[in-house]
C-alpha cells in the first residue's frame, strides 16, 4: 500500500481526487499500486502531518494562497526527501514549473483538469520509478560496504532517517 499526501485550496479537487485515488489502484507495468489518500487544503497542515507520517509521492497544487505549490514542495522535500513530488495546475507558467523543478525537484507536471486514466497511469510510473531509485541506492550501499567505504552501523542509520519522516 501507498500512502499519498495532496495539497489543494479547493476542496471539490481534494474530494475528487481522494474518491478516484481510493477507488482506483493505479499501475505501471505489472506492478499494482493501491493507494492510501491524506488530503490537506493547507499547505501548513500537511507539513506538520508530513512530519510524523511517511508518504512515497506527494501531490500538491501550484497556486495556493500563503504558500505556493514550488515554496510547499521544497519545504515538504526538507522533512521526506525520498518521496515523490508532483504539481498540479490549471496555469502553465514557465518559470513557475521551471522553479518547482530546480528548487523542489518535481518529477511530473500534472495539468488541470486532468484525465483520470492518464493521472493514475502518471502516479503508477513515478511511485514505480521511486521505488527502483530506493532499492538503486540500497544496492549501491551494499557495494560500499563490500567495498570497505561505508559501515554497516552507516547504513542502519540511513534505513532509520528514510524511515521516520
Amino acid at each position: 500500500m501507498s500512502r499519498i499526501l495532496i495539497v489543494d485550496d479547493d476542496e471539490a479537487i481534494l474530494k475528487a481526487l481522494r474518491r478516484l485515488l481510493s477507488m482506483t489502484p493505479c499501475t505501471a507495468g505489472e506492478e499494482t499500486y493501491k493507494l492510501t489518500v491524506d488530503i490537506f487544503s493547507s499547505p501548513q497542515d500537511a507539513l506538520e502531518k508530513a512530519g510524523h507520517t511517511a508518504y512515497d509521492l506527494v501531490l500538491s497544487d501550484y497556486r495556493m494562497p500563503g504558500m505556493n505549490g514550488v515554496q510547499f514542495l521544497k519545504a515538504f522535500r526538507e522533512i521526506q526527501p525520498d518521496a515523490a513530488r508532483l504539481i498540479l495546475s490549471g496555469y502553465a507558467d514557465l518559470n513557475g514549473l521551471i522553479g518547482a523543478i530546480n528548487e523542489a525537484g518535481i518529477s511530473r507536471f500534472i495539468a488541470k483538469p486532468w484525465n483520470d486514466v492518464e493521472l493514475m497511469s502518471i502516479l503508477g510510473e513515478v511511485l514505480a520509478q521511486n521505488e527502483l531509485t530506493l532499492e538503486n541506492q540500497r544496492l549501491a550501499d551494499q557495494a560500499r560496504l563490500a567495498l570497505g567505504s561505508i559501515s554497516a552501523e552507516d547504513i542502519e542509520r540511513k534505513r532509520l532517517e528514510a524511515s521516520e519522516p
